[in-house]
């Protein structure tokens, strides 16, 4: 979600702070600004409109200075709109007017949940609040602290703040310094070289840093940094003194991979993803010639062998590849699994087993509800944890004793399609480990495992030669404003993800439901006005599911199936099937996944929405 660039250059760094901006769009916001410390004063430019425009406004404007900030903003506390987009601007009571060119410019990601007690306090004091914002609070806190340093003063501010934040701040009386701080929201460090030797950037993601300096550092929680022109040091609090003192924070050579953000012949980035999905899978399958437990890290075989069971934290479609990995791993593994939502475990009262593998998934592995959950298990003594994620240098792996590293590359559209496939890919390869390690799968189980795994970017590529029947159907869906999807077993979650992507981009209502549970309440809901997608694979459970759709006949619903081409399900009028090329035994979640994409891509096409962008969504959830 809300990107944050900053600089401290010899040179004009505008146009590093927007193209940076650019780079972070993906991520969603709606709203965006730049502030720079200019002929001693803080000058800035802010859009309700894309980063396009913002470069516009600044250019018309003359803003350009080597000393800025940047951000784009999605919504949390006021609505979008100019004057709670970032930067922010802070003035000292009785020194200058509120609508004044300010003292401190800052920028924030995340939330400051004792933003209404310290508004109160601000106020008390003079300040004039001009934002409905909490990010404002964290403006006039700094100047009320300021008495000459502003690395001491954000170092007092911050330890009075409550929630999540990664900040970056200037003040107009110290030109060409940048003080940068996080704490549960991640930003990072970037170390000018060659022609930018002596700048030092920020950024809350090394892609808004990519074509400027690959020489990153990954600030961790607490961290206060300073730039300045040709140096910086980080400061962080001692654990026994309370007081911040120097620390060192390796410097990492990180290749962010601008490139993967280029669209190419299609048109969108989720279009261009979901076809990248054989390749991602192939990549992520890569260097795994055999199964192992150390796939997942150095140590990994010690805490197979010590765990009793499995509890899953993820959120959103993290969260249904992890219910799916629950059928995986209680059948072939034979291990006890939970599956949590990562927002609601760490707020429940729960019965912690230190002979637990908590495994977290995300596709950012910035997820703060997750991240913030993982913390939760931990403190409940369950310190054997790994994560499934696509981004190696991500808190999440940082924080996870072990690790599966996806290599799906850099996803841009909102709703999320090869990171779910090869999310998917690093769960079976460790239910395949933990079965190994427990003494569930024999020589022969693991080779066709592997054979069916090798063979997955193929079948991937047949069921996305699909796409021209998909298409026929989008047309009659894009006129629907409700759709149900149904599934049994393990392509239960199948469902529900196919009815999360439809309602995502194309903004029609859509439920997901186990098909045996029509009958206790849904099939009040079905008419021929309500599409039913059904997921149908020849499995156990084929029959049991050619019943639950004679239901929705009967109750005249149209019925919208994909089918594996041996379950003699035949079109027929109310009934339309795509056939599916091949059945693919446990692995058949992947492939009925990407047909379910393909239908909720091109309804949104057809409904004319924004299809990469969809409204009030953000790529990389960094608030609760």
């Amino acid at each position: 979600m809300c990107g944050i660039v900053g600089a401290v250059s010899q040179k004009d760094i505008v146009p590093i702070l927007i193209e940076g901006l650019k780079r972070l769009e993906y991520r969603g916001y709606d709203s965006c600004g730049v502030a720079v410390h200019q002929d001693g004063q803080l000058r800035r430019a802010r859009s309700t409109s894309r980063v396009a425009e913002l470069q516009d406004l600044a250019a018309q404007d003359g803003v350009a200075a080597g000393t800025g900030i940047a951000h784009t903003r999605w919504a949390t506390h006021g609505a979008p709109a100019v004057h709670n987009a970032h930067p922010h601007f802070s003035h000292g009571p009785g020194v200058d007017a509120p609508q004044g060119p300010g003292r401190v410019a800052l920028v924030h990601n995340g939330i400051i949940e004792n933003h209404d007690e310290l508004r109160a306090e601000l106020k008390a004091h003079g300040y004039v609040f001009l934002s409905q914002t909490d990010t404002e609070v964290i403006a006039h806190l700094v100047d009320l602290l300021y008495q000459g340093d502003l690395l001491d003063a954000v170092q007092q501010a911050v330890a009075r703040l409550k929630g999540a934040y990664a900040i970056a701040v200037f003040h107009r009386d110290e030109p060409h310094r940048v003080i940068g701080a996080r704490e549960g929201s991640p930003l990072v460090l970037g170390v000018g070289r060659d022609e930018h030797a002596g700048a030092f950037f920020l950024a809350s993601d090394a892609m808004a840093l990519a074509g400027v300096t690959d020489q990153i550092v990954y600030l961790e929680e607490g961290d206060v940094v300073d730039l300045q022109l040709g140096r910086y040091w980080i400061t962080a609090r001692g654990e026994v003194t309370g007081r911040f003192q120097s620390v060192v924070r390796e410097v990492r050579t990180v290749h962010a991979h601008s490139g993967a953000a280029e669209l190419g012949p299609y048109r969108h980035y989720m279009q261009k993803e979901i076809f990248e999905q054989p390749v991602a899978i192939a990549n992520t399958l890569d260097a795994v010639t055999g199964i192992s437990p150390e796939l997942f890290g150095d140590g990994a075989y010690r805490v197979f062998k010590d765990i009793d069971n499995v509890l899953i934290l993820a959120c959103g479609t993290s969260y249904y590849a992890g219910s799916t990995a629950k059928y995986w791993l209680e059948s072939i593994a034979k291990i006890p699994t939970s599956v949590e939502i990562a927002s609601e475990y760490r707020y429940r009262d729960s019965v912690p087993n230190p002979r637990t593998l908590v495994v977290t998934i995300s596709q950012s592995g910035e997820t703060a509800d997750t991240l913030a959950a993982l913390k939760h298990a931990r403190s409940l003594g369950m310190l054997h944890t790994m994560t499934v994620c696509n981004v190696s240098t991500s808190a999440m792996v940082r924080e996870c004793a072990l690790s599966f590293i996806t290599r799906a590359g850099a996803e841009i559209g909102v709703a999320s399609t090869k990171a779910f496939t090869t999310q998917l890919v690093g769960l079976f390869l460790l239910t395949l480990a933990l079965a190994q390690t427990r003494g569930h799968l024999t020589e022969e189980q693991e080779a066709e495992h592997l054979k069916a795994l090798r063979h997955l970017p193929v079948a991937v590529q047949a069921v996305l030669a699909l796409e021209p029947q998909v298409i026929a159907w989008s047309e009659e869906f894009a006129r629907k404003e409700n759709a149900l999807f149904l599934g049994r077993g393990l392509h239960y979650p199948i469902a529900l993800e196919g009815a999360l992507k439809l309602k995502e981009i194309s903004y029609i209502h859509a439920e997901a439901y186990p098909a045996g549970e029509l009958k206790h309440g849904p099939l009040a809901l079905v008419t021929a006005q309500m599409p039913v997608v059904t997921v149908a694979p020849n499995d156990a459970l084929l029959e049991k599911l050619k019943s639950n759709m004679q239901e929705v006949r009967a109750r005249g619903g149209e019925l919208f199936v994909f089918a594996d081409g041996d379950t003699r399900i035949e079109s027929e009028p109310g009934l339309h099937v795509i056939r599916m090329p091949e059945h693919y035994g446990a692995l058949s979640p992947i492939l009925h996944v990407v047909p379910l994409q393909l239908l909720a891509y091109h309804t949104a096409c057809a409904r004319g929405t924004d299809v990469d962008k969809p409204r009030n969504l953000a790529k990389s959830v960094t608030v609760e």
